[in-house]
């Protein structure tokens, strides 16, 4: 902290007290509105585990007056204090002699939030950062907080001003639990595992996936002469992807629902290396909300037919609606880059999940652990997007790696094989099947396509054999092997894997 500004309270080098005197809290100010909407997500997470993405799209949305700067520095702080949070809570527990201060979670979060502004936002002057900081703990905790959270940041900002800003890549690093750093490690050695937890951009851009036979070069230059303001490149990975920034709400922009959906670059990749042609009929066996199924409908036109599978009714509700009105949850459309097909175009007649419901044929609510319900035999094609630790998204969904466990691993990967398994009885003899994860650690990866590949232990009547992609995107990823793995700091996509696999009966 090379050209740190003295003043505000007290300036960096203080003692404890602030600037009321020694053991005073500073007097109470207003606390600024977007380090308040960041402690408001930061809060949710904590306290309800909620997407962090979802919730700070909720909460912007109440917040329509923020300039698009407080709005970024609130997605920032949002984003860095759930990246970095074992490494900040540290640095304040060297300072701090009681622990208290994290029993309150928006006083958690304002503590935090100054921890993170000194230790890794140059544009913000310490004196700021401390200031803002300690307003919101007393606006929370009252003054004796505030006093208290003075004292500490103040100390915080004379130590690192004294040591320099520490790297943020090596902060996010430490932040991650020691036994998923180790499950990386094993997963993709060291130095990959570091790049992973590190890599950017964060948030990561929102993905776009476009309708075959749409001009991907004629949607970009509309769709920035729509949003100026904002950017749109053509994605690395998938050819149909247009990856944005800065675009807001998607459901404002010229042809969502009809010409395109919003969907994650690595998602589309893992639906195009299902293969699916005209005229297959085609299983998405883990549907969700149906992004996959839009693309996939897409592809086996004319002729084919798609079906949705899914353990939630819900969600394939949500599917088979036509849905003329943008979506209610705060989860959906344009929050993730993953949105939901959604909302009327002007003049377009009908919302886009009509579009996408009038190609699904058949929804199937299913426990594929207990059973294949009523779906039928035959498919040529299915796709199974298991449920899994989501570890892959953690670019987007930092907060993930708060909530899970060494010990989930066998316990999805258990699920993963038995709902692999189950829904291959599905396809036809020949048929081919890919199982996909949206995790990147070896024993939801290799390990359970490895299970998939051996002798089965049950009496479903159907073996897996690895076999290479027939797609195209698929074949170049995967090398012309038989699995591949998508990486936020190589492809730039969230993290994937998918292996293939031609069913015998």
């Amino acid at each position: 902290m090379a050209d740190r500004t003295k003043g505000g309270r007290g300036g960096a080098a203080g003692a404890e007290g602030g600037a009321a005197g020694a053991g005073g809290a500073p007097p109470r100010q207003r606390e600024s509105a977007p380090r308040a909407v960041a402690a408001r997500v930061l809060a949710r997470v904590w306290e309800s585990d909620a997407f962090a993405s979802a919730a700070l799209d909720a909460e912007l949305r109440r917040a329509p007056a923020l300039d698009p700067r407080d709005v970024g520095l609130a997605t920032e702080l949002v984003y860095g204090v759930l990246r970095a949070q074992g490494a900040l809570e540290a640095r304040i527990a060297e300072l701090a002699a009681k622990g208290r201060w994290t029993t309150d979670p928006l006083v958690r979060a304002h503590m935090l939030m100054g921890a993170y502004s000194l230790c890794f936002l140059d544009r913000v002057p310490p004196f700021a950062a401390v200031s803002e900081a300690v307003d919101g703990a007393q606006a929370s905790g009252g003054p004796r907080v505030g006093a208290f959270a003075n004292a500490v940041l103040r100390k915080l900002a004379t130590a690192v001003e004294a040591g320099g800003r520490p790297p943020l890549a090596a902060a996010v690093v430490a932040s991650a639990p020691g036994w998923l750093r180790g499950a990386l490690r094993r997963s993709l050695g060291r130095a990959a595992a570091e790049a992973f937890l590190s890599a950017g951009p964060v948030p990561p851009p929102t993905g776009l996936c476009l309708a075959p036979g749409e001009d991907r070069d004629a949607w970009l230059e509309a769709l920035r002469a729509a949003a100026p303001s904002a950017s749109f490149e053509a994605g690395r990975v998938s050819p149909r992807a247009i990856v944005g920034r800065g675009a807001g709400d998607l459901r404002r922009l010229p042809g969502f629902g009809a010409a395109w959906i919003g969907q994650e670059e690595g998602a589309q990749a893992l639906a195009l290396a299902l293969g699916a042609r005209p005229g297959e009929r085609v299983l998405d066996a883990c549907a969700g909300r149906g992004n996959k199924s839009w693309l996939l409908s897409r592809a086996v036109l004319p002729g084919g037919a798609v079906d949705a599978a899914d353990l939630y009714p819900a969600k394939l509700s949500q599917l088979r609606a036509a849905l003329g009105a943008p979506p209610a949850s705060s989860e959906s459309a344009g929050a993730e880059g993953d949105a939901l097909v959604g909302g009327a175009l002007p003049g377009a007649g009908g919302g886009g999940l009509a579009r996408a419901a009038a190609f699904v044929r058949e929804t199937y609510a299913v426990d594929w652990t207990v059973g294949a319900g009523d779906v039928p035999e035959g498919y040529d094609r299915v796709l199974v997007d298991a449920p899994c630790s989501g570890i892959g998204t953690l670019r987007r969904r930092p907060e993930i790696a708060l909530g899970r466990e060494a010990d989930d691993l066998a316990r999805l990967a258990d699920l993963q094989v038995a709902i692999a398994r189950r829904a291959a009885t599905r396809a036809r003899d020949g048929g081919r099947l890919v199982f996909a994860v949206c995790s990147v650690l070896r024993e939801e990866c290799e390990a359970v396509a490895a299970r998939l590949a051996a002798p089965a232990e049950d009496d479903l009547g159907v073996r897996l054999e690895p076999a290479p992609f027939d797609a195209e995107i698929a074949r170049e990823l995967a090398g012309g092997g038989d699995a591949f793995r998508l990486l936020p700091h190589v492809h730039g996509t969230d993290g994937y894997f998918a292996a293939m696999f031609v069913v015998r009966r």
